[in-house]
């Protein structure tokens, strides 16, 4: 394979490469980018949840997300609920109808949700969140504008904290869980260098 700090070269197999930019970090794995992967988009992620109503509550009215998507899978036993975090732009120039999903495919940073059916009608019912043994997955991160008035909205709205701020070693960091119990980071961009 054969690669420059900038521009493309080809590797192995004829294929096209883009070198990562300059600027971006590097450390032992890092590899060059296929040009097979232009048009690529990190779309979202999923999280399993024991009720949507409750679920879709905190979210939206909480972490200020919007609906985009559901769909429904009752032969299957499921529904799936995309949701984003739109500017204020994106929210005024919204598409509709069939438009709003193929919107909501092309976007990045989306978070679906997955409702198997029947687990809200289960008292003991409850998901791993990822953080307990066996680790796996851990966490989704929003970044806000001030960290500060971030945790008194939560507060306000009796979120229940894993971790505030001011706790722990890593200052400057909050994790909040959601409803199920994961953990969602909240960092203050400016904070973070």
């Amino acid at each position: 394979m054969s690669t420059a700090n900038t521009g493309s070269a080809t590797d192995n197999n004829n294929e096209s490469l883009i070198a990562q930019p300059t600027s971006s970090v590097n450390t032992d794995g890092v590899q060059p980018i296929s040009a097979q992967t232009t048009g690529f988009t990190f779309n979202h992620t999923m999280l399993r949840v024991k009720d949507p109503a409750k679920s879709l509550a905190f979210y939206t009215g909480v972490l200020g997300m919007t609906l985009l998507a559901v769909k429904k899978f009752p032969d299957m036993g499921f529904d799936l609920y995309f949701l984003a975090k739109l500017t204020e732009s994106e929210r005024d120039n919204l598409p509709a109808g069939n438009d709003l999903e193929i919107f909501a495919f092309r976007q990045r940073g989306i978070l679906e949700l997955t409702h198997n059916y029947g687990t809200e009608t289960k008292a003991d019912f409850s998901y791993h969140d990822g953080n307990g043994e066996p680790q796996g997955f851990g966490h989704i991160c929003f970044s806000v504008p001030s960290l500060d008035e971030a945790v008194a909205w939560f507060d306000k709205n009796n979120v229940e904290f894993k971790k505030r701020p001011e706790d722990g070693s890593m200052k400057n960091i909050a994790f909040i869980k959601d409803v199920d119990g994961y953990w969602i980071e909240i960092v203050q961009a400016d904070l973070m260098g």
